[in-house]
């Protein structure tokens, strides 16, 4: 199961007991995936989601909320990227009081008008609020993390939340929501809707604790130190493997410039302090400067013995020339 329905999942085990924020969730879900449908003369509302806990959830909404007497139908329709996509259809006069109250439809002197933006006064109260933010993140959020199962393995770089919607005012008025719990975003269209998108990690951890996923912030908290701990070991292992790389090219430079000298005159036409340091380095031709100090009886300091391989490689060089 992916990491974005595990967050809407672990919302949905939680009662909204108040109505008021029950009216709001629903407003939130209407806006963020409500679709309108039209069949002869008979005008729906549905709500499509592929995370099926969801219906049961809004029955049991409704029935607080209204009684038994209205039933909303459901259906499992289609299948998109192997996931099974649910609907749950309102039809407009049988659930015209639903429909108002969550602010979808509303009524002018040319009759019923199907309404896109926000009705604030549903979201008056901070709890009403973040009812509201669920119904959307639940509606039109989705993710690209990815969780690492071991802190070997790599699960991708980055961190990605969206909102997306057909309609600029609602994810405009939307954003501006977030705003007021410091939740910025940016908005940007794409083929035929628009988006509303986060790519910073303690921003999206912000999103999930409002929307009372705190599971979910736990499991986001512990990837980034995972990802975090994993390149700091790469970042290691490559400076130590660049080390290495150093290492062994100034160790065959010097090699190389000591087998030239003896191939044309002889070590022996060397002063003494350069003999040593060649019969040295060709008896150890894989060690640093480091290890060949622990390993010499020459008292050097690093720079005077790095100073006398310089002086072999220079003399090699004339000779060659």
């Amino acid at each position: 199961m992916s990491f974005s329905r595990e967050s809407k999942e672990e919302i949905l085990q939680t009662e909204i007991e108040d109505d008021t924020c029950a009216i709001a969730f629903l407003s939130g879900l209407f806006h963020s995936c409500g679709e309108i449908q039209k069949v002869g003369n008979k005008i729906s509302i549905k709500i499509v989601s592929d995370v099926e806990k969801l219906f049961d959830y809004v029955k049991k909404i409704i029935k607080k909320l209204y009684g038994n007497d209205i039933s909303p139908e459901i259906s499992e329709n289609y299948n998109i990227s192997k996931n099974t996509i649910y609907e749950i259809s309102f039809d407009v006069e049988k659930f015209k009081n639903l429909l108002l109250d969550t602010g979808v439809i509303d009524f002018d002197e040319n009759g019923m008008v199907f309404k896109f933006n926000i009705d604030k006064n549903l979201i008056l109260e901070d709890e009403a609020k973040r009812a509201f933010i669920k119904g959307v993140y639940i509606g039109a959020s989705t993710s690209s993390i990815k969780l690492s199962k071991e802190a070997s393995q790599s699960c991708g770089s980055g961190y990605h939340m969206e909102f997306s919607s057909q309609s600029y005012e609602f994810l405009n008025e939307f954003s501006h929501i977030l705003a007021e719990y410091s939740i910025i975003g940016k908005i940007f269209e794409r083929r035929n809707s628009y988006v509303l998108y986060i790519k910073d990690a303690s921003t999206i951890q912000d999103i999930l604790a409002l929307v009372g996923a705190n599971n979910s912030v736990l499991e986001l908290s512990n990837e980034i130190v995972t990802r975090e701990l994993r390149n700091k070991v790469n970042r290691q292992v490559n400076c130590i493997n660049a080390n290495i790389n150093k290492t062994v090219e100034a160790s065959m430079k010097q090699i190389d410039a000591i087998n030239t000298i003896e191939n044309t005159v002889g070590l022996e036409s060397l002063p003494e302090d350069l003999q040593e340091v060649a019969v040295l380095r060709l008896a150890n031709p894989e060690e640093s400067l480091d290890e060949l100090l622990k390993l010499s009886t020459i008292k050097l300091t690093r720079s005077g013995l790095a100073h006398r391989f310089r002086k072999l490689i220079k003399i090699a060089g004339t000779l060659e020339e």
